[in-house]
């Protein structure tokens, strides 16, 4: 096994080029960490050749260089993302539950990487599932205590794609209950806390996701975007994401909204994790289970986006400027005006580089307006989760429809096992007695049709590259607010468009914002243009270095030697009174 390690190492050393003098002193290394693996009872010494691995901002790249030059074991890497969980999970309160498994999978890659069978873009490269990704191993609760025992007995296609590339599931991020709003409160994991300042929320529905990546939980992590829900958490927590275009990844095996406007995708601290998380998911391919995976055209599938990202260029793109998707009649208000400041400063960046900006001014373009008009999710969400509750692949102990969920109400006895807000009264009461025999919801279905078309021809009547405007209106609220208001997620959702959402800047620093609260900037485009939107993505990165951690997770944590997974638990006992548990 030793022999064939080496002989891996040496073929990875050949191909960059390196010294002979590098090339032993990294074999003797291996050599060293071979031992440390096999010896029982390791002592510091032993276990610690070389400087422990450091997984703040860690990315999929420095895992690889770590592991495959022999400077870090497998578990090693897996371990000090395990200690900043137990470290600084209560400064976030992300983590649902960890993967008991997380450990022993380490040491299986351990065994592969020593006997020369290394393989996946993702090999040994830890990560995050919010929790409504099925998975075999963990239970899927979608933060829902109605939820807390229900075990599916199959990954997700998504979640088999991204293990079969080496990814290592550590566990499960916390999420707005069910995914249905911004602001990453549930009743099984509690309120999620915004690391760049602990009196706002993360964004959402993905706010765990978005707050363990920022806070170097994890490499990268996993999402779902109903309306906003890859792209707020990652403008609350100065990441990047990827809403693909619907369909280019399956999503079987997803707690269900809407099939209209659901998608899955990544959330990582650079494009280039994006773009490779983004490669292995799509790798889950065409779905019978999911009609939307019918229409990815053929050229489509199986892309590497990450080979063209250093060719990205921001020189001589068109980009629109959707100006309805921007409060500037409120400029003066604190809330707002960093906001507009970031985005206006960055438009002059991108003229500066080169690109031409288009001012879109039609009033189609009205972010509240257009989900007032044809937002479908309570016509399709009841019949969705009825079907996913009653699935056979479905174990353990779970309500079999939505109604028999929202009945576990508080009482006397009981808090209730389900916390819906108040502001989503309405939406929730209504979608238990609405179905898409609704009369109302075919000509909502033909309004986003209407909609679909027009914004092709604004693409073509402006010969547009993309279209950007401001995530978020403003700042991403504070905890306890009615809703993750001011937020321009609804245009994609409706449409099925791709967006790249990527950092362009902080509010001002303040005592409870220490970097100030981060801002972030949608790049949207035409249908399986994800491509090229992550090249505008990547050049804009590479451009700006926008992306700062959160203060208190540039700290250095101390990581003890690990026989088995730590258990940790969130904090439900945290929910703000604003959210009271089982009322509807």
């Amino acid at each position: 096994m030793v022999l064939a390690s080496l002989t891996l190492l040496a073929g990875l050393l050949f191909s960059s080029g390196v010294s002979a003098q590098t090339d032993r002193s990294v074999a003797n290394a291996l050599r060293t960490r071979l031992r440390a693996m096999d010896d029982p009872n390791p002592s510091s010494s032993t276990r610690s050749p070389n400087p422990p691995f450091d997984a703040r901002e860690a990315s999929i790249e420095t895992v690889h260089h770590a592991i495959y030059s022999g400077l870090s074991t497998c578990r090693e890497v897996v371990s000090t993302f395990l200690a900043r969980i137990e470290a600084y999970n209560n400064r976030t309160n992300a983590i649902i539950t960890l993967n008991p498994n997380a450990l022993d999978i380490a040491d299986s890659m351990d065994e592969s990487l020593t006997a020369g069978n290394a393989t996946g873009s993702l090999f040994c490269v830890p990560i995050l599932l919010k929790d409504n990704y099925d998975t075999a191993d963990m239970p899927t609760t979608g933060g829902s205590l109605a939820l807390k025992d229900s075990q599916p007995t199959e990954d997700a296609p998504s979640v088999a794609a991204l293990k079969i590339e080496g990814a290592i599931i550590l566990g499960k991020a916390n999420l707005h209950e069910l995914a249905l709003e911004g602001i990453s409160v549930s009743s099984l994991g509690g309120q999620t806390i915004n690391p760049y300042d602990s009196t706002r929320t993360p964004g959402g529905s993905s706010g765990g996701t978005g707050a363990a990546v920022a806070a170097s939980f994890c490499v990268f992590g996993t999402g779902t975007d109903t309306v906003n829900s890859l792209r707020s958490p990652a403008s609350a927590n100065s990441l990047f994401s990827m809403r693909p275009t619907r369909g280019l990844i399956t999503r079987t095996g997803i707690i269900p909204i809407s099939t209209t406007h659901d998608v899955i995708g990544p959330i990582a601290r650079t494009i280039k994790d994006v773009a490779v998380a983004l490669t292995a998911m799509c790798k889950a391919g065409y779905d019978s289970t999911d009609n939307a995976t019918a229409l990815v055209p053929p050229a489509t599938r199986y892309i590497d986006y990450t080979a063209n990202l250093p060719s990205g260029s921001l020189s001589g793109l068109r980009l629109g400027v959707l100006s309805g998707f921007f409060n500037r009649t409120a400029a003066s208000d604190p809330e707002v005006a960093p906001v507009n400041a970031a985005m206006d400063a960055w438009l002059a960046r991108l003229t500066a580089a080169g690109a031409t900006l288009v001012p879109i001014t039609d009033p189609l373009y009205n972010a509240t307006a257009i989900q007032t008009a044809y937002d479908v999710q309570r016509f399709e969400y009841r019949e969705l989760m009825d079907a996913y509750l009653q699935r056979p692949s479905l174990g353990g102990a779970h309500p079999n429809t939505l109604n028999e969920l929202y009945a576990l109400k508080a009482r006397n006895d009981s808090k209730g096992a389900f916390v819906v807000l108040p502001s989503q009264y309405e939406y929730v009461n209504t979608a238990l007695v609405s179905s898409t025999s609704n009369t109302t919801y075919l000509p909502r279905r033909l309004g986003i049709a209407n909609l679909t078309l027009a914004l092709q021809n604004t693409f073509a009547a402006n010969t547009l590259d993309a279209i950007v405007y401001p995530e978020q209106k403003n700042l991403v609220v504070k905890i306890g607010a009615p809703s993750q208001s001011g937020r321009n997620g609804i245009l994609a959702a409706l449409t099925g468009s791709p967006v790249v959402t990527v950092p362009i800047g902080f509010s001002d620093a303040t005592a409870e914002a220490p970097v100030g609260v981060p801002i972030g900037m949608e790049i949207l485009g035409r249908p399986f243009d994800e491509r090229k939107l992550l090249g505008i993505g990547f050049a804009m990165e590479m451009l700006g270095k926008v992306r700062r951690a959160p203060v208190w997770a540039r700290e250095e944590v101390e990581v003890p030697v690990y026989r088995e997974v730590p258990v940790v638990s969130p904090d439900s006992g945290n929910v703000p009174i604003a959210y009271p548990l089982g009322t509807l």
